[in-house]
């Protein structure tokens, strides 16, 4: 999929062109601050090497503090002042969290959750995407904002919204948001025995005779229909992506130049983001490992590769990190000496074009008073700060990084949100956490250093000698037969258990699982048998699979746990288990021998990262992480 990325848009290198090297600075929020710190400000940017910002995020109700009575003044003068200093903005839409007249004037456009419960101003992403009052006044901001700034010499992308689905994340249950679900179904399915087909609505006497019938599924006796609730975190990924896209017409119409992106939150089941991707310019990421787990490393690496995958390979941005600690966790740890200068260097190993944190300058006051900032309370003759600033010596010292995009991967992993969705809406046979099996199927090759894309059920995986596909619950005979052709034509493909179970309407395949997979996996699955400890297993009859003894395909209680499968020119594993890591690490290390998959630079002891970029001249350029010393090391490679 990645072996081409293709010619870049003129956006995209125009807003490059004037950094220089990799994007570095934060979320800068003035408005909290007077004339006195806005000076100290730009000395300490220039101090800093800070390129870029982030500007105006939840600045609505500053900007528009009475209804229609804009006061533009204030950004005016931050703007100029920035250009002055030569830093670079990415200035968001301000349509993040409304202000509290909104709520006043219109309480209509407040959310609400599936238990009736209204959600109130006093926080934030206090809307309805369902309410086209919301969205009236959203782009009337919108359009003022783009009309303003368009041509202004800070300006380098527009940033749309912020954090879309993080807190009002299943949508809204008001009766507007009925409604246009409503609409959404009609558009879907066109008829009602179609959806009553397809919502296998015969079962429970939940027969539909009117449209009007239909609702959210808001909180209900017992089990809610599965097929229903899958479809309701599709429509709400959709009205989401509606509300961004109504911003983003008025930018393409009024700053037709200018990219455009919009920050997702860590890698999660809320919003599709392959449907997402393409109405972006460059994808933006926010990411806050926890420094209290061992595995964070781990899974930023795969969020990396996720926001990577979603523009086939392209640059993305981390656009929100933290410096040291967050406020928001029951126990929020301190990034030790080194550890923020690691996690900045493993996003641009990982393709990250601009290094971000939130924020620029500690609150004194608000929810995020104490989540770390570059310049903290204490002020700048802080470790953070200095760290900070040398970090923004460092990337300023690369500027070749800029604009290289990763190699392109010999694995791939499989990753599908309307899948996921399906997978987690309950009454299954054990609980099958989608998130953490893509985790655990991704780990073995970050673990030995392999770069791993991140890839949709419709991409090109021609590309790749291996793919790895965990928990496939929900697919449709179409999409399996793609993965079905990958193999026939010479790849090799890892499945994990409960996949190719139900078609994209959560319809069980009849004729033994694992449906459409069974003749290129050679075999049945006869039954599930989760154990008492919450372990995976099944009954397996094989159909041509032989059974894969010894580490990592180990005998399950009532027959083999791993098989291999010839099939035409390729190899069909499947894992009928949850290994543990360590067998699922000597599993794929195995695989990944046979069909030829290698890390970047072999032998690297444990603990030790490379992944590599490619200049537009041909360049590759080895990033090297050791996670037992916190080194960062850049190389020529001349391979």
């Amino acid at each position: 999929m990645f072996r081409d990325v293709g010619e870049e848009s003129g956006r995209l290198r125009w807003w490059r062109g004037p950094l220089g090297s990799v994007g570095f600075g934060g979320d800068y929020n003035p408005e909290q601050w007077g004339p006195d710190v806005h000076a100290e400000d730009v000395e300490l940017m220039r101090e800093a090497r800070v390129g870029l910002v982030t500007l105006g995020i939840f600045a609505w109700a500053r900007t528009e503090p009475t209804p229609g009575g804009y006061d533009f003044t204030w950004l005016d003068d931050h703007m100029d002042r920035l250009a002055a200093a030569g830093v670079r903005v990415c200035l968001a839409t301000m349509t993040a969290s409304p202000p509290p007249w909104l709520a006043r004037l219109h309480p209509e456009t407040l959310p609400v959750l599936e238990d009736g419960t209204r959600l109130y101003p006093g926080s934030r992403q206090h809307w309805c995407p369902s309410s086209p009052v919301f969205r009236r006044y959203a782009v009337r901001l919108v359009e003022r904002l783009a009309g303003r700034y368009a041509d202004h010499p800070a300006l380098a992308l527009w940033h749309i919204g912020n954090e879309y689905g993080c807190h009002v994340s299943r949508h809204c249950h008001c009766p507007v948001s009925a409604a246009a679900f409503r609409d959404w179904l009609r558009a879907r399915y066109a008829t009602l025995d179609a959806l009553n087909d397809a919502w296998s609505t015969t079962f429970w006497s939940q027969h539909y005779a009117a449209w009007e019938e239909i609702h959210t599924p808001r909180t209900a006796p017992s089990f809610r229909n599965p097929a229903q609730l899958a479809d309701y975190w599709r429509f709400s990924s959709d009205e989401l992506l509606d509300c961004y896209l109504a911003e983003k017409a008025v930018l393409a119409r009024l700053a037709p130049g200018v990219p455009v992106t919009t920050n997702f939150v860590p890698v999660a089941r809320t919003l599709d983001l392959f449907r997402w991707a393409p109405h972006l310019d460059v994808v933006s990421y926010d990411s806050y490992p926890d420094p209290h787990d061992p595995d964070a490393a781990r899974r930023a690496a795969f969020s990396y590769d996720v926001m990577r995958g979603l523009k086939g390979g392209r640059p993305w941005l981390l656009l929100e990190q933290a410096p040291s600690a967050v406020n928001w966790r029951p126990h929020n740890g301190r990034k030790p000496p080194g550890r923020m200068r690691l996690d900045s260097w493993q996003a641009v190993a990982h393709g990250a074009d601009a290094v971000l944190f939130f924020q620029w300058r500690q609150s004194r006051g608000g929810a995020e008073k104490f989540h770390s900032a570059m310049v903290p309370h204490a002020g700048p003759d802080t470790r953070i700060f200095r760290e900070a600033a040398e970090l923004g010596a460092e990337l300023a010292g690369r500027p070749e990084l800029l604009g290289a995009v990763p190699e392109r991967a010999d694995a791939a992993l499989l990753l599908d949100w309307p899948a996921w969705w399906a997978l987690e809406t309950g009454a299954h046979p054990s609980e099958v956490d989608y998130l953490e099996g893509a985790l655990a199927y991704h780990r073995p090759l970050y673990d030995a250093s392999v770069a791993c894309d991140v890839v949709p059920l419709d991409g090109d995986l021609t590309a790749y000698r291996l793919l790895l596909v965990p928990h496939l619950y929900s697919v449709s005979r179409e999409a399996a037969a793609r993965l079905v052709a990958y193999v026939e034509g010479g790849g090799t493909l890892v499945m994990s258990y409960f996949s190719g179970i139900t078609d994209e309407h959560d319809r069980v395949y009849l004729g033994g699982y694992p449906g459409p997979f069974r003749e290129v996996l050679g075999l049945t699955v006869e039954e599930f048998a989760p154990r008492a400890d919450g372990g995976w297993a099944e009954v397996l009859r094989l159909e041509g699979a032989e059974a894969v003894p010894g580490p990592g395909g180990a005998d399950g209680a009532e027959g083999p746990a791993v098989t291999r499968h010839a099939y035409g020119r390729g190899t069909a594993w499947y894992v009928a288990c949850d290994p543990g890591p360590k067998a699922l690490r000597e599993l794929l290390d195995r695989v990944r021998a046979e069909c030829g998959v290698r890390p970047a630079v072999a032998g690297l002891p444990e603990g030790v990262q490379v992944r590599t970029r490619v200049t537009a001249a041909g360049e590759r350029l080895r990033v090297r992480l050791d996670y037992r010393d916190g080194a960062v090391a850049v190389e020529r490679d001349d391979a």
